[in-house]
């Protein structure tokens, strides 16, 4: 997703280039192979140590920090590309998430915002969210539509967030996980509302994970399992 993103936005040598909700910085490492110089932002401390920890392995022109990505930390104009690989639509404000990426993007920058399309056709992740609504403590919230899922709302949200010429397409992406085990692992890290559940709960969230680890392996079994992930890449020019 994150090759696709930087295709959709041209990104070479010299592009100052935004990653916003970056996590362990998948993009931003692909973008600096490209000759990009990056700043990247995260909420969550553990995955900004994690890029941090990589960049001392793979140096590269990136500069991270923790911050907020509704309250951006930089000034306006200052990027030729900005992009958000499944953090933005999470945000409590997206409205705010869109207009800060427009806001620190110079006039005819490409900003890339992808968001998942449909989880009822990833069954692995359809029935984790499922099982994760009934698992967590505490009174139960009615089940709430998955955020930027229909191209309407997505072009809608990021026009109104400052953006013109906006378009969504669908991309497909492939892969495979070793294991359930390690299917659940990898969420906590790196699924914005899980990682926020877990450190919410603390001690209370392990019961959670592993209840969830049971109803997957109960459905799927714990072997490899492969994931064909559509998601939705909305582009817009500043």
């Amino acid at each position: 997703f994150a090759e696709e993103a930087l295709r959709a936005a041209g990104v070479g040598a010299g592009h100052r280039v935004a990653d916003v909700a970056c996590g362990p910085g998948t993009l931003s490492f692909l973008a600096a192979r490209r000759g990009a110089r990056v700043r990247a932002i995260d909420f969550a401390p553990a995955m900004i140590a994690e890029l941090e920890a990589r960049r001392r392995e793979e140096p590269a022109d990136i500069e991270a920090t923790v911050g907020d990505g509704m309250a951006l930390p930089w000034a306006d104009g200052a990027f030729d590309a900005g992009f958000s690989m499944f953090g933005l639509m999470f945000f409590p404000d997206r409205a705010r998430g869109f207009s800060e990426l427009a806001r620190v993007l110079a006039p005819g920058a490409t900003c890339v915002v992808t968001s998942w399309a449909s989880l009822e056709r990833v069954p692995l992740l359809a029935v984790a969210y499922g099982a994760l609504g009934e698992l967590m403590p505490g009174p139960k919230s009615p089940p709430r539509a998955m955020p930027l899922l229909d191209p309407v709302e997505c072009v809608d949200e990021m026009s109104r967030g400052g953006f013109r010429d906006v378009e969504v397409y669908e991309f497909t992406g492939s892969g495979e996980v070793a294991s359930v085990t390690e299917f659940v692992a990898h969420m906590e890290r790196a699924n914005a509302p899980i990682a926020l559940a877990k450190q919410r709960l603390g001690d209370a969230w392990a019961p959670v994970a592993e209840g969830l680890r049971e109803r997957l392996v109960s459905r799927f079994g714990d072997g490899p399992q492969a994931l064909t992930m559509p998601a939705n890449v909305i582009v817009g020019r500043r």
